[in-house]
């Protein structure tokens, strides 16, 4: 090893022997695990830091799409969001892991991105308020297929997105322990409200400040929020409390996923095991976390039957999600990390695929997914419903009569379009990779 890194001689030289030699130079090699935890401070100077990958992390990222999709070909079928009958219920409940999951790993991706630019505040701020516009424009179309604005704009999970890493962006210039604080204490303390939201709502609701109640924690139980006379009802899905506080949490997380395997795999696993049981006792118990206990004879969604227990126990709170939402949802997702670290094979690489481009995935994912319905309805009705250019996620009017959809037709349409957007995202994947156009930062 010394002769590659020493000066070349050349033939027939000889050193004298009066000179001084020069001692031979030391080379260290550090590890990469080294080198990414070894930086100053989040917010000062950074050393030059690797890009690197986690492979669970992508895996994790595309399982979750995928996942999600289920339930926006849902809204299509005609089938109801949950109920009492098996099928229906754990297609709705598997779902639930994907909002919480892509919020908490946006934040985990905020951190990697500040760690190699210094542009993090702006970047955040810049590609919130592009989220939002997509959000209240293509998807909007995307939808329902119509531009009748004044009929409806929804702010669905991209609208949370797009806010919360604005706020995020007033706080990474923080300590990083006092930003994940803030986001435990939001979703921790949120549920405090519980007890009094039967009071809190009607009141807040016709209050001068209903507008912002509404966005930010009230969300679509205390009515759409009314532009004008004529104005579109803005229908908030996703409040902003408490997805900030899982932004912020997933954003300190980010340091965890920095340390070497070991350590990160160990940590991970306690934390994601230790956040499932403290849902198991919170639930089981009925101790806090949730404004709706559970019991053998509980209400299935929107009063629509009664469930059995086990169906009760993990029908936790989504609008706003409570705390033990979070905890049955985040605490598996956690645990999952260093598991999957060791998975691999073709079914893997493909998953991962969805996870590089997880926002190309759902800006493609939702006018596909209504493309489908309208082929499906052609072949099976003979013709294109009208049905399907005004249902929306929350709007849920009625089917028509001998339209709604089997199961096995709700997954066989799933499958054939996540086998058209593995192609789809396969090329975007490696367009990405070999580009380094400022835009596609934003995408």
């Amino acid at each position: 090893m010394q002769a590659i890194f020493s000066k070349r001689v050349g033939a027939g030289f000889s050193p004298s022997p009066h000179r001084r030699t020069r001692k031979p130079r030391t080379w260290r090699f550090t590890p990469l695990y080294d080198l990414m935890t070894t930086t100053t401070s989040l917010h000062q100077t950074k050393d030059v830091v690797p890009s690197f990958r986690i492979a669970s992390i992508d895996l994790i990222r595309g399982a979750v799409m995928i996942l999600m999709a289920i339930d926006h070909v849902r809204v299509y079928s005609g089938l109801p969001a949950g109920g009492p009958e098996p099928g229906i219920f754990f297609t709705r409940w598997i779902t639930h892991f994907c909002a919480p999951a892509f919020l908490f790993l946006a934040g985990t991706s905020a951190f990697f991105y500040g760690r190699k630019h210094a542009d993090l505040p702006r970047f955040l701020i810049i590609r919130g308020f592009w989220l939002i516009l997509l959000e209240l424009t293509f998807l909007r179309v995307a939808w329902t297929f119509n531009f009748e604005f004044a009929q409806y704009e929804m702010a669905g999970v991209i609208w949370a997105i797009g806010w919360c890493m604005i706020l995020l962006a007033g706080l990474v210039k923080l300590p990083l322990v006092a930003v994940g604080t803030i986001g435990l204490v939001i979703i921790a303390g949120h549920n405090l409200l519980d007890p009094h939201l039967k009071e809190l709502i009607p009141a807040l609701a016709d209050s001068s400040l209903a507008a912002l109640w509404k966005i930010l924690y009230l969300g679509f139980f205390a009515g759409p929020i009314q532009f004008g006379d004529g104005g579109p009802n803005l229908i908030v899905l996703y409040s902003l409390v408490p997805w900030i506080g899982v932004m912020a949490v997933g954003y300190a997380f980010g340091k965890i996923l920095t340390l070497a395997p070991a350590q990160r795999n160990r940590l991970c696993l306690t934390i994601g095991l230790g956040a499932t049981a403290l849902f198991l006792v919170l639930r089981g118990f009925n101790l806090y976390g949730d404004p709706r206990p559970w019991g053998s004879a509980a209400q299935g969604p929107n009063g629509a039957g009664t469930m059995p227990a086990l169906f009760a126990f993990l029908n936790t709170t989504k609008y706003p999600a409570s705390l033990n939402f979070l905890l049955m949802t985040l605490g598996p997702t956690i645990a999952l990390i260093p598991i999957l670290e060791k998975v691999r094979g073709s079914l893997a690489r493909a998953i991962s695929v969805f996870g590089r481009v997880p926002f190309f995935f759902y800006m493609l994912h939702i006018p596909l997914i209504h493309l489908l319905a309208l082929v499906v309805s052609k072949i099976r009705l003979g013709d294109v419903s009208s049905w399907l250019f005004a249902n929306h996620p929350m709007g849920n009017p009625p089917p028509p009569e001998g339209y709604t959809w089997s199961l096995a037709h709700l997954y066989l349409v799933w499958a054939i379009a996540i086998v058209m957007l593995y192609f789809a995202c396969r090329w975007f994947a490696d367009f990405k990779a070999t580009r380094k156009e400022w835009w596609l930062r934003y995408v």
